[in-house]
This record gives structure tokens, C-alpha cells and sequence, in this order.
């Protein structure tokens, strides 16, 4: 890990300029370990920010007990819906972006921009509307109790609704990323994650001028948070912050354009819907367990994404220069950067992975302090995290086929290993072995493990590297 930090110029120069961000450089011609850490480093902070977001809440959420707990966890199973599609959408403007900066195009990139911010409206306002109006409906067929279903309905309203905010986040910071501007994209977050940190407690528990709202605070602290964010990127993309400017006069539908974008956009909205149905179903499994069950799996997957998230940087990193290293007509360097992130991405994930199996009890009791949610929460920490070697290799390897606007083999793959491994194998080693929630926790980490292996051995075959987009 040293080598990338200490190449060319140094550790403290490196993340000076990691964090500055340059408009100016060109990732096809850096040398690749300095290449990774200046687009992984601000990519890191970002996903941390992002998942700084799940955190803060679930500690404020915390303190009004177990119900208030299962709401956000049962929302939030079907809210990876949105961010299935936030995150396919993502995957497209990505390997779009970032191909045609390697083909020193930006021109194009700023339309391929303009229509992921048309897609996004349209789709966000369907779903939010829909979502918002049916999260009573939404919360019961998730096995809430009426308890649930009637305090906490506002929390899932808040959250459905900021669907459109949602998804431009995603598809905005996407540009940004495609186009070698992660700095820009680690700035949004931050400036929203903060407004969140802020408001969080305010509206939770009603401090100062501020209303006492309890669960449906943090809804309302995390969608103003997300809209600051927002605003934010437009204005960047607009004053040409970024290599890729879009103005108001650009943001109109090409419908050539836009039908590449939905082509790449379904295949990966697929692939993240495939991984995110089974989640649901997972969630389902468990919540036949009670609530404090739900409780402790959702404290521990908030933890658990917080460690993971920022590992997607390296991944995402990958993406970007596989995209931009082929539209500049250089696949063996775009493999090449491809191994080197998922290197790096396993050494972090591994030291991850032993600090939580030591440490699985402190850090879930930081969020609670039931006993149940504490005994669920570590087992499901510890368990999960014997599989945080084969997430290294299967976030880089999947990051990489998309990055190549291959979205369709990383979709074959999870199809496979969620829906015909993970899923059953849960209910049975849950339902029929009598585990309980420890099935459901073997089953994710064993499928990812699979999923890591078949995913590198179709990446050594290097057929992605002849995909155009």
C-alpha cells in the first residue's frame, strides 16, 4: 500500500493533491499506482461521507429505542431500491463519462451528463411520489408491527419522497467521477453530510426552535442535508468547476444519447436490483425473528457499510481509469490498474475484517444498549466479516466490467450467487437447520465469496477489454 503513497512525489504531496483535485491531469498518461491513490483517496472520503450519513442517524435513532431502530432498518430495505437504481444510473454516466474523457471528447461527456440528470428526474419523481404514498402499505408488508406502522410512518414518507435528490446525488457525483474530478464529488458530500450531522439531533429531539419529530427528524435532517448537496453540484457542473461543463441550455434530451444511456442505465439498474431484492428478502427472513432481531442486523449492516463504503473508492477508482485508459486506446493499462486496485482493496478489507471479529461487541454497544440488539448485532458483524476478502476482489472486479460499460456479466454473476445460492441458502440454514439470523449472516458472506472468484476468473479472460460504448 506504501508504493502508491510514496510514488513520484510522496505521502503528504499525494494527498494534498488527492484532496486539491486537478482538472488539469491526465489519468491515461500518470503513472498507475499514483493514478489510484489521487482518484481513490477523495473517493474514499466520499463513500465515507456517504456512509457517515447511515451512521449519524442510526446514533441519534438509537436512543429512541428498538421500534424506532426497526423503522429506519425496514425503510431502508426497501429505500436500496432507489439506490439500486441511484447506483445503475451511476454506473452508466461513469462508463460513458469517463470513455469519452479518455477520447479527449468532453463535449460529449456534458451530454451523456445532461441526460443521466433528465433520467434521474423522471425516475425519482415516479418512485418518490409512489413511495411516499404507500409507506404505511410499504411498512406492513415488511412485517412492522402496528406500533411501527403508525409512530413511525413519516420517517419512510420523508425518505421516499427525496427519491429525485437521491438519485441526482448519485448521478452527479457520477460525472464528477467519470471524469476524473473525485474532489468534487468527495466536496459534496462532505458539505451535505455536515448539514446532516447538524440537523439530525435538532430535529430528532427537538432542540431549541427546532421541533421535536423523533424518527421522522432524521428523515427530514438527511433529504435537506442531500438537496444542499445537490444544488451544490449544479452549481460546479454549471461554472465549469469540473472537465465536463453542463448548463442550463445543455440540459436537454438527445435522443440518441439518452437511449445509450438507458441501455447501459437497465443493465446495471438490473444488476443492483438483483443484489438488492435479495437483500429484502434477507431483511424479511430476519424480521421473522422480532424486532430486536432487526434491530441488532440493522446496527451491524450500518457498521458494516460504514468499513465497506470506502473500500468502493478503490473500486471506483478502477472504474474510472479501465473507462478512460480504453477510450484512450490502452486496455492492457486499464487490466493493469484493475489488479493493482483490487490488491490494495483486499489488504484494507482484510485489517477491516480482523478489527471487527475482535471488536464486534464495543462497536455494536456504541449504538445500543439492549442486550439482544448487542448479541445480534456482533454475531451478525463477526460472520460478515469472514467474507471481507472475497468483497475486495468482487467490488474491484464488478467495478471493472461496468467501468468497461460491460454491465451485463456482473448482473449473470449476482443473478447466480444471490438468487440461486444466497437466498435459499439462507432460509435453510435459518429455517430448517434452526440457526436463526445466523443463517441468514453465513449465507452473505459465503455468496460473496463466490461471487469473488467467478467474477476474476471471467476478468482474466479479458473480453470486457473489446466492449465499446
Amino acid at each position: 500500500m506504501s508504493q502508491i503513497l510514496t510514488e513520484d512525489r510522496g505521502v503528504f504531496a499525494s494527498i494534498i493533491d488527492a484532496l486539491r483535485g486537478d482538472t488539469h491531469r491526465d489519468f491515461t498518461r500518470e503513472s498507475i499506482g499514483r493514478a489510484i491513490t489521487l482518484l481513490a483517496i477523495p473517493m474514499v472520503l466520499e463513500m465515507a461521507m456517504e456512509s457517515l450519513f447511515a451512521v449519524v442517524d442510526m446514533f441519534w435513532v438509537a436512543h429512541l429505542g428498538a421500534d424506532a431502530v426497526a423503522t429506519v432498518g425496514l425503510t431502508e430495505a426497501v429505500e436500496t431500491l432507489i439506490y439500486s437504481v441511484s447506483m445503475g444510473l451511476s454506473v452508466a454516466t461513469t462508463a460513458l463519462v469517463s470513455r469519452r474523457i479518455g477520447e479527449h471528447n468532453p463535449e460529449d461527456a456534458a451530454r451523456a451528463g445532461a441526460q443521466s440528470m433528465l433520467l434521474g428526474i423522471a425516475i425519482g419523481a415516479l418512485s418518490g411520489i409512489t413511495g411516499a404514498f404507500f409507506a404505511p402499505t410499504v411498512l406492513r408488508l415488511m412485517g412492522a408491527p402496528d406500533s411501527i406502522v403508525v409512530h413511525g410512518a413519516w420517517y419512510p414518507r420523508l425518505i421516499f419522497a427525496s427519491s429525485p435528490v437521491i438519485l441526482l446525488l448519485f448521478s452527479n457525483n457520477a460525472i464528477f467521477r467519470g471524469a476524473g474530478d473525485a474532489a468534487l464529488a468527495m466536496r459534496v458530500l462532505w458539505v451535505a453530510n455536515l448539514i446532516n450531522i447538524v440537523l439530525n439531533p435538532l430535529l430528532i429531539f427537538g432542540l431549541g426552535p427546532f421541533p421535536r419529530m423523533g424518527v421522522a427528524g432524521s428523515g427530514a435532517g438527511t433529504t435537506i442535508g442531500r438537496s444542499v448537496g445537490v444544488l451544490l453540484q449544479f452549481w460546479m457542473l454549471a461554472r465549469g468547476s469540473s472537465r465536463v461543463v453542463i448548463t442550463l441550455r445543455r440540459v436537454k434530451m438527445i435522443p440518441a444519447a439518452m437511449r445509450q444511456l438507458l441501455r447501459l442505465s437497465l443493465g446495471g439498474i438490473f444488476q443492483y436490483l438483483v443484489g438488492t431484492a435479495s437483500w429484502i428478502v434477507l431483511v424479511r427472513m430476519v424480521a421473522a425473528f422480532g424486532p430486536v432481531a432487526v434491530a441488532g442486523y440493522t446496527v451491524a449492516m450500518r457498521i458494516f457499510l460504514f468499513a465497506i463504503l470506502p473500500s468502493w473508492g478503490l473500486a471506483g477508482a478502477a472504474a474510472t481509469l479501465v473507462g478512460q485508459n480504453l477510450g484512450a486506446r490502452q486496455p492492457e493499462r486499464a487490466e493493469q490498474s484493475v489488479w493493482r486496485a483490487g490488491f490494495y482493496n483486499m489488504i484494507f478489507l482484510g485489517l477491516v475484517a480482523v478489527i471487527f471479529v475482535i471488536c464486534a461487541v464495543p462497536l455494536v454497544s456504541l449504538f445500543s444498549s439492549d442486550s439482544g440488539v448487542i448479541l445480534t448485532g456482533s454475531r451478525a458483524l463477526r460472520i460478515i466479516s469472514y467474507g471481507y476478502i472475497s468483497y475486495a476482489w468482487g467490488m474491484v472486479a464488478m467495478q471493472a466490467f461496468n467501468g468497461a460499460g460491460d454491465t451485463y456479466t456482473p448482473t449473470m454473476i449476482s443473478l447466480g450467487t444471490n438468487w440461486m445460492l444466497q437466498m435459499p441458502a439462507a432460509w435453510f440454514l435459518a429455517f430448517r437447520l434452526g440457526t436463526g439470523p445466523n443463517g441468514v449472516f453465513a449465507a452473505i458472506a459465503g455468496s460473496a465469496s463466490v461471487y469473488a472468484v467467478v467474477a476474476v476468473i471471467l476478468l482474466r479472460r479479458g473480453s470486457w477489454k473489446q466492449r465499446r460504448v
